[in-house]
């Protein structure tokens, strides 16, 4: 902008100084000069093509000579500026220095806990959308800019700061708040297992007490990960793999890890029984292998059809693409209770179970959705079970994230019967309904539980059912069922209402979100909780307080 702006200033110097230096001659004929104020204004409404017309008598013949010149002079120097500022902004630079700026004043101005996601693809932005729902402020860095011009067009109930920007550079991890005392972690859920790893290994260096997430599909990468000290690495395939054999195996533990892990409001589906019998498994990828392999432990038959026997060291494969039909009926797909098309082609998983359907119409079908894009799609085609590695790796992000306890639960119940599991969703489904609940962790803290942790000082008895009770209604629980109670080493399921509270205890809670904000407002409202615990009122004024406390002295 030097160059225009100079010959904007140059031009209107030259004008100003000719306008003074002319003599005028007034309405009486006498010989006069414009003052520098006069000149200013007069070029000023003509520089601009304002054209207003009120000069302070008429010009002279040498004064219209010098104002025609001024005029070509000027109107030309802005039309210079106005394109050269036009185009500067135009700039990609530019633009991108500007959302820079814009970006880091937003972070600085982030006084709430947030994750920082690396990557809004399909994985980022479910997962953001459950943060987002689960009141959790998200910052995201994305490379591609048609990903944030969709994040752009997403309606979210929090402002989300995002950059494009590649989050493998240290500095855009810096700039994007990894320093910031309220960061909470960081997410790395790109496509490439390689950025993944850059930036856990970065996270790991420059902040090392940050939990970390990584997205992969590499076992080598993998292994790089976790010798960096990388908290939560999450594989899509190998966490199907252990949902499908505890669909087999403990249907009830695995729709409540659904339901504990989905976003909140969302409804989830009870999901189908998986028979037992003989399964054919149609490429031996990745995601073929992590289910074979899950299959296998539940002692299942599997044949298993593969393109590619030798790249994917498959030693007893049928060689084929699995959408021929003789290829199938040489796997013995007339026999067969279960067809798995788990290729990396969306169409050819379609076309293989369609032509699986038609020789053999009672099959169960597992069928692998790799683009969102196909959603209708797969939508119209209902399989019995569709599996997606965004939704899988979201799910397993978020139960890391909303609640460390979540995870050690979900840990837990997976030692659990298949019996108990029901029993805890027929717990679930009577306090909060069928929709997904949201999920949170109390802490008797008195940052965390202020009237709880006075009320204990005083010595009265706090049952867990008091945290549960309905301010409006003593008589009356909250929409909240404690799932597990954490006290130092000693993890309890579906913890007793009759238990005491003991100072740090910490509790993980499924309910209602309302449910939520009033329990958090309760816990530190003495007044209503001494009300809830004792029976008796406490003095609104400070005067009556003092007097209640001198009475109990």
């Amino acid at each position: 902008m030097r160059a225009p702006l100079l010959l904007l200033v140059v031009s209107y110097a030259i004008a100003l100084i000719g306008f003074v230096l002319i003599p005028g001659v007034n309405e009486v004929g006498k010989t006069i000069h414009l003052t520098f104020f006069q000149a200013f204004y007069i070029l000023s409404y003509t520089a601009t093509t304002i054209g207003f017309g009120e000069i302070p008598y008429p010009f002279t013949n040498d004064q219209r000579i010098w104002m025609t010149f001024s005029m070509y002079l000027t109107v030309v120097a802005w039309f210079y500026a106005i394109g050269t500022i036009i185009s500067l902004f135009q700039d990609p630079a530019l633009k991108q220095a500007i959302t820079a700026a814009s970006f880091k004043r937003a972070i600085t101005h982030l006084h709430e806990p947030f994750y920082l996601i690396c990557g809004y693809g399909e994985t980022g932005s479910e997962l953001v959308r459950a943060l987002d729902k689960n009141e959790l402020r998200v910052v995201v860095v994305e490379i591609n800019q048609e990903r944030i011009h969709e994040l752009g067009m997403t309606d979210y109930q929090f402002n989300v700061p995002n950059l494009c920007a590649d989050a493998k550079n240290p500095d855009v991890l810096l700039c994007a708040g990894l320093n910031n005392p309220m960061c909470q972690g960081v997410a790395a859920l790109t496509d490439d297992d390689h950025a993944n790893l850059a930036i856990a290994v970065a996270v790991k260096l420059i902040k090392p007490e940050l939990r970390m997430l990584a997205r992969v599909e590499n076992d080598v990468v993998a292994a790089n990960m976790a010798s960096f000290g990388t908290d939560h690495i999450i594989n899509p395939y190998k966490i199907f793999g252990e949902h499908l054999a505890m669909e087999v195996n403990s249907l009830g533990t695995y729709l409540l890890h659904q339901w504990l892990t989905s976003v909140p409001g969302d409804i989830v589906k009870n999901p189908p029984a998986v028979p037992v019998g003989n399964w054919i498994v149609c490429g031996y990828g990745r995601f073929g292998k992590a289910v074979v392999k899950s299959l296998q432990q539940e002692n299942l038959n599997i044949r298993i059809i593969e393109a590619d026997p030798k790249g994917t060291n498959c030693e007893a494969c049928i060689v084929g693409s699995g959408v021929e039909a003789h290829v199938l009926q040489e796997a013995g797909i007339e026999d067969a209770v279960g067809i798995v098309a788990g290729t990396d082609n969306d169409i050819n998983n379609l076309s293989i179970v369609m032509t699986a359907l038609e020789i053999n119409p009672n099959l169960f079908v597992v069928i692998r959705k790799n683009r969102r894009l196909n959603e209708p799609l797969f939508s119209h085609f209902n399989a019995d079970i569709t599996m997606q590695p965004s939704d899988i790796i979201a799910h397993a992000c978020l139960s890391y994230m909303v609640s460390p306890m979540l995870a050690a639960f979900l840990n837990l119940s997976r030692m659990q019967s298949n019996s108990w599991a029901n029993a805890v969703i027929a717990r679930l489904v009577m306090a909060v309904g069928e929709k997904a609940p949201d999920t949170w962790g109390v802490r008797i803290l008195p940052t965390h539980a202020s009237a709880i942790c006075q009320l204990l000082e005083q010595g009265h008895t706090i049952r867990l059912q008091h945290l549960l009770l309905n301010p409006a209604n003593g008589t009356e629980h909250l929409a909240i069922v404690p799932i597990m109670l954490v006290r130092g080493d000693e993890k309890i399921l579906l913890p007793d209402l009759n238990m005491e509270v003991q100072p740090g205890d910490r509790y993980l809670c499924c309910g209602e979100d309302s449910a939520k904000s009033t329990q958090n407002f309760l816990l530190n409202d003495m007044r209503n909780m001494s009300y809830l615990v004792t029976g008796l009122e406490l003095p609104e004024t400070y005067i009556g307080r003092l007097l209640l406390r001198r009475k109990q002295h």
